[in-house]
């Protein structure tokens, strides 16, 4: 320590002293891990006009998750200074300040060998979306409700109008108003606007996108309180990958006791648009608690999770109806200890889809298998929580297996207050036990609504920040403090995804029935998951405890099983020894989805013996070529001969040969190559 800065040698925690005199002050200081990323704390900044300004943060993470502000000292910028400046804050932050009316551009922030990039646009354009001169063309749809779109004298010549009876359901209902065909939107618009005539009835006006990854956004306005025009804007989350289109307008009701008849009409929907700017895209993580290669079989003991099929009791032979069932089989057939239902199995609360639920667990599993039900926000869609506790009992619950003390919480309201304030004391005595109980050497808890969402709107996690924050602070300092394993399984966003935060796994099970939200590519595909455990010991848990910024135990692997009708392996006929290739596989699910066998879906890759699976440190003698899951790349290491390559998602294997073949040499011949690649 030089000047007063304080320069980090190595992981752990510190007290420095200084003292002048008899005057003497301390201050606790924690190290983290090597840095392994940076971000902003925001996704962008938008200004209006010269001399605006806007705040940005930068914050580094290491391997486990762990984060620590960057000071704007230990930055490097490099951005366009003849549009913005950007200027550190006395409190650690950044102000970055518009010079120009019109303009956009990059700021690249370095730390040392990592990078972020904040896109910064400045002014804003209004471009026409729709005028609805064409509102006789428009359709009208509806869910739990009924109602009618036409033309209408609008705020400028014709509008839309909608009615609709919210007077037929206690669930969310909503009226759609759906274009003749989406509508392309150009550039990249931070915000919708649109002229609103309302009743003042209440209803909620959203604005349905889909992006150039065909993810769908909601975008929500303030609730219809007004009579009158009224301009709304609908602000676009970030993250929206650009592109987008808009899908429909819509009101929707989400109140059980709201129940009327209403209108409103609509006019001049414009985006609000900035000058373009292309950031390049972070490439999706995926937490390595989730298996890329092989499977939990192995494990001492495992649980399976499963959620969001939401179907209902009026429609018993629907596609979701059957994908719930086979999803159970699924899980049946894998012999796992239990299953833990995490919300959202049914759509509505109704007496009649509680049954039909327990008459689907009855029937598919047979009572040889147990399970767990915790209810999600559609276990109350429509109807009070006491139906579901009618059924199927406790809304939270504290349980012991094998070493690893489960908590389930019922977040359906969106928040665990909402499920009463006793379940958030529950988790605090659940936690303060288990850390004092030699015979538990982990924790995991369970609700619908997990404290993240990792999509871009942010709109399916818990609605308090500050309770997701300190749900995370909780597990964070259980795991830390006791040196024993903690993990969170929560679903609701439709997508699989699973991260890390302060050390402790977050894993988000996506959709056994309904559609997902993402992209294949980025989590959005069916199925259900599989923990594998491998119980804490005592000992264990005592060097993590020693030491607990660095990694833990290992003590539970997530294995996401995507539902496989078809499964098909892409390979070259031939591999050239010095030229890797690439290898991919496709899976194919209900309805024609084709989703590709990378992180996040779980595989299992076999081949021939003379085929190393893994990288370069394992290769032996005997081995031909080495095929690497995590890169999808083949490397021949001897010619002559062929391999075969097999990949298993969720059951169902595929292969294909592949032959070996000498180098090619600069003269177009070839070379033999002996040795590891």
């Amino acid at each position: 320590m030089a000047d007063g800065v304080f320069r980090a040698g190595a992981p752990g925690r510190s007290t420095v002293t200084a003292w002048r005199g008899d005057a003497r002050g301390t201050l606790d200081l924690t190290v983290l891990g090597p840095l392994a990323r940076v971000d902003s704390t925001v996704d962008r900044v938008g200004l209006n006009r010269a001399g605006d300004s806007g705040l940005f943060g930068v914050v580094g993470y290491d391997a486990e998750g762990n984060t620590a502000p960057i000071e704007p000292a230990d930055l490097t910028l490099e951005y366009d200074r003849t549009l913005l400046a950007v200027t550190p804050t006395a409190d650690g932050n950044l102000s970055v300040k518009a010079l120009g009316d019109s303009g956009s551009a990059l700021v690249t922030v370095h730390v040392g060998r990592q990078a972020t990039v904040l896109p910064v646009t400045v002014g804003l354009t209004d471009v026409p979306v729709a005028g609805f001169d064409d509102a006789a063309s428009w359709r009208f749809s509806q869910a739990r409700a009924s109602g009618a779109v036409a033309p209408a004298p609008g705020h400028t010549g014709t509008g839309l109008r909608m009615t609709y009876d919210f007077s037929q359901s206690t669930g969310t209902r909503a009226a759609y108003a759906d274009p003749p065909a989406w509508i392309a939107v150009p550039g990249q618009p931070q915000a919708f606007g649109i002229w609103i005539h309302g009743n003042g009835t209440g209803e909620w006006p959203s604005l349905h996108l889909h992006d150039a990854q065909d993810t769908q956004h909601v975008l929500r306005g303030p609730l219809v309180t007004w009579k009158g025009w009224k301009y709304v804007e609908f602000a676009v989350p970030p993250g929206v990958q650009y592109p987008v289109r808009v899908r429909r307008f819509y009101v929707a009701e989400t109140n059980p006791a709201a129940q009327y008849t209403s209108e409103v009409v609509i006019d001049d929907l414009v985006a609000k648009v900035p000058p373009t700017v292309d950031a390049p895209a972070e490439p999706p993580r995926t937490d390595r608690v989730v298996l890329r290669d092989g499977t939990v079989d192995g494990a001492p003991w495992r649980f399976a999770v499963l959620s969001d099929a939401q179907f209902v009791a009026a429609d018993p032979d629907s596609d979701l109806v059957a994908q719930a069932r086979r999803t159970l089989r699924e899980v049946k057939a894998a012999k796992p200890d239990f299953l833990v239902i995490n919300g959202d199995f049914v759509d509505t609360a109704y007496p009649a889809d509680f049954a039909l639920a327990k008459r689907l667990l009855d029937e598919e599993l047979g009572g040889e298998l147990p399970w767990y039900y915790v209810p999600g926000n559609h276990e109350i869609m429509g109807a009070p929580i006491d139906n579901f506790r009618a059924v199927f009992g406790d809304t939270q619950r504290v349980f012991d297996h094998a070493g690893t003390r489960f908590v389930t919480l019922n977040s359906s309201t969106g928040s665990l207050r909402g499920g009463g304030f006793d379940q958030v004391r529950m988790l605090r005595e659940a936690l303060d036990s288990a850390a004092a109980d030699p015979a538990v050497g982990s924790v995991v808890v369970l609700h619908h609504h997990p404290p993240r969402d990792p999509s871009p709107a942010k709109a399916s996690q818990l609605g308090d920040r500050k309770e997701a924050a300190l749900l995370e602070q909780w597990l964070a300092d259980f795991q830390h403090r006791t040196g024993k394993g903690a993990l969170f399984v929560g679903g609701h966003v439709g997508t699989f995804h699973a991260d890390r935060v302060d050390g402790v796994p977050y894993v988000i099970n996506g959709n056994s029935g309904k559609n997902p939200s993402t992209p294949p590519q980025l989590g959005g595909f069916t199925g259900w998951t599989e923990f594998g455990v491998d119980p804490v010991t005592p000992a264990e848990a005592e060097r993590a405890r020693r030491d607990p910024l660095v990694e833990g135990p290992r003590w539970v692997a997530a294995e996401f099983h995507a539902h496989t009708d078809r499964l098909a392996v892409s390979a070259p006929a031939a591999v050239a020894v010095g030229t890797p290739a690439t290898v991919t596989a496709t899976l194919t699910q209900p309805g024609g989805r084709a989703v590709p066998v990378a992180a996040p879906v779980s595989a299992d890759w076999s081949a021939s013996p003379n085929v190393h699976i893994g990288g370069v440190g394992g290769v032996r003698p005997w081995h031909v070529a080495r095929f690497d899951p995590a890169t999808g790349q083949l490397t021949a290491l001897r010619a002559g001969g062929q391999v075969l390559l097999a990949v298993t998602v969720n059951g169902v294997r595929a292969e294909a040969t592949v032959a070996l073949t000498a180098a090619e040499t600069p003269g177009g011949g070839t070379r033999r190559l002996t040795g590891p690649a």
